[in-house]
């Protein structure tokens, strides 16, 4: 279920708004809490301005979805940028340690991809944000001249990708704190996947 996006400024505020309140119940109370009644009373709008936007749950954790995707995707593109002009030591732990601070510091991310609110809506957004995401970890390794620009470097950074994304996701599905050591074993694994690889 695709979200509308109001096209006035006012209107895209008041569901900026409204996401806030819904990322602010999901971190604190799980998905259970992002009923329209409840986001609508945190946001202080009323429950049928939250239905022009937002008509019922899976739309609110889909919206959510879309918002966390996004600033992971916003992430990968700032660091591409910066590859293409910067010489990096350790892109694999510049990058994991990136990405797991992104974790840390999103639990209503956490509480949504962990527990059960996730959809068909968000599953197909997630398949479609690991392309984007495995894309942009071939633009940084390419331009970092660690792999060529080709089909097969393509398909390790996908493979790459995936493995960390896999990894990461396991590290925070418990406490945070306890993340650094499986956080830490995958730079190790990464590290030596990608330098065995031809440039």
């Amino acid at each position: 279920m695709a979200v509308r996006v109001p096209r006035q400024a006012r209107a895209r505020e008041k569901l900026a708004l409204v996401l806030a309140a819904a990322d602010r119940l999901l971190a604190a109370d799980g998905v259970e809490a992002l009923t329209t009644t409840r986001v609508a009373a945190e946001a202080g709008v009323s429950v049928g301005t939250l239905y022009q936007y937002l008509p019922d749950r899976d739309a609110i954790t889909e919206a959510l979805g879309e918002l966390y995707l996004a600033r992971l995707e916003d992430l990968m593109t700032a660091f591409a940028e910066r590859a293409a002009t910067e010489s990096w030591d350790d892109p694999v732990g510049l990058l994991v340690d990136a990405f797991a601070g992104l974790y840390r510091a999103e639990p209503g991310f956490r509480a949504l991809w962990f527990g059960r609110g996730r959809t068909e809506g968000t599953r197909e957004a997630d398949l479609a944000h690991k392309r984007v995401m495995a894309a942009g970890v071939h633009r940084i390794l390419v331009a970092q001249r660690l792999l060529r620009d080709d089909d097969e470097a393509a398909t390790v950074c996908r493979t790459a990708f995936l493995a960390a994304d896999a990894v990461i996701q396991e590290a925070f599905r418990g406490d945070p704190a306890d993340a650094a050591g499986l956080l830490d074993q995958l730079k190790v694994m990464l590290r030596a996947y990608l330098g065995g690889l031809p440039r």
